[in-house]
C-alpha cells in the first residue's frame, strides 16, 4: 500500500501544474483576428479590432479567449489592453483555468499584478482540482507569486478535491528546498492554519517530518503545529 501511495503522489507531482495547456505552435500559426493579435502582443491591432466590434470573448477549440492567449504567451501589454477594453479577466478556459492561475503557474509576477489590477479574482476556485491560484503556486514553490496572492487576500486555507491546502501542497508536492520552504514560511506568517490535515488525517507537521524537511518542520513547530 505504501508503494501504491508513493506512485499516486509521484503522479500528482507532475499532473496539477501540467494540466494547463498553452497554445501549440500549430494553434498559434492558425489563429486569426483577436487571438492572433493577442498572441503577437499587437496592442494597436487589438484596439482596432475591438473598436470595429470584434468579439472580445471569442474562444478557440480549448475555450481560450484572446486574453487567455495573451497571458499564456506572456504578452503583458496586450493583456492589459484587452482588460482595459472590457475583456473579462475571470473567464475560465476548458480546463477551468483563469488568467490569475495561468500567471501563477508560469511564475509571471508582472502578469499576475496586471491580472489583479484588471479585476481578476484571487479567490476564484479554478482547475479540475477545485483549487486556487495560491494552491497552484504553492505546489510549484513560486514564493513571490504566493506572497503577491496573499497580499491580494487569496484564501489561505482552501481545500481542493485532493484534500490538500496550499500549505500541504508546499510540502507533499515540494522538494523541501529553499523555494518551497519560503513558500511555506510565507503561508504560515500570513496566518494559514498549520493543523488542517490531508484526507488521510496526516497533519502538515507529520508530512514534513516524514519527508525529512527539517526547515519546514522548524517553521511549523514554531507556529504551534501539532
Amino acid at each position: 500500500m505504501r508503494f501504491i501511495a508513493g506512485l499516486v503522489v509521484a503522479f500528482l507531482i507532475v499532473l496539477p501544474a501540467s494540466a494547463q495547456v498553452a497554445p501549440t505552435e500549430a494553434e498559434l500559426r492558425g489563429y486569426g483576428g483577436l487571438h492572433a493579435a493577442a498572441a503577437r502582443g499587437d496592442v494597436a491591432d487589438i484596439e482596432r479590432r475591438i473598436a470595429a466590434g470584434e468579439n472580445k470573448e471569442v474562444v478557440d477549440a480549448r475555450h481560450r479567449t484572446p486574453l487567455h492567449v495573451a497571458v499564456y504567451q506572456k504578452k503583458h501589454e496586450a493583456a492589459r489592453a484587452l482588460m482595459r477594453l472590457g475583456a473579462d479577466p475571470n473567464k475560465l478556459e476548458i480546463d477551468r483555468y483563469d488568467i490569475i492561475t495561468i500567471a501563477a503557474v508560469a511564475n509571471d509576477v508582472p502578469m499576475l499584478r496586471i491580472a489583479l489590477e484588471g479585476g481578476g479574482n484571487p479567490k476564484a476556485v479554478t482547475s479540475r482540482y477545485d483549487g486556487t491560484a495560491l494552491i497552484a503556486a504553492a505546489h510549484l514553490g513560486h514564493a513571490e507569486i504566493v506572497r503577491t496572492l496573499i497580499a491580494a487576500k487569496a484564501p489561505l486555507d482552501h481545500v481542493n478535491n485532493l484534500q490538500w491546502t496550499a500549505l500541504i501542497e508546499s510540502i507533499v508536492l515540494g522538494d523541501g528546498g529553499r523555494n518551497h520552504t519560503e513558500t511555506l514560511r510565507a503561508l504560515v506568517e500570513a496566518g494559514a492554519n498549520v493543523n488542517i490535515p490531508d484526507g488521510s488525517g496526516s497533519t502538515p507537521l507529520a508530512l514534513a517530518r516524514s519527508r525529512g524537511y527539517r526547515d519546514m518542520v522548524a517553521i511549523l513547530e514554531k507556529a504551534g503545529a501539532k
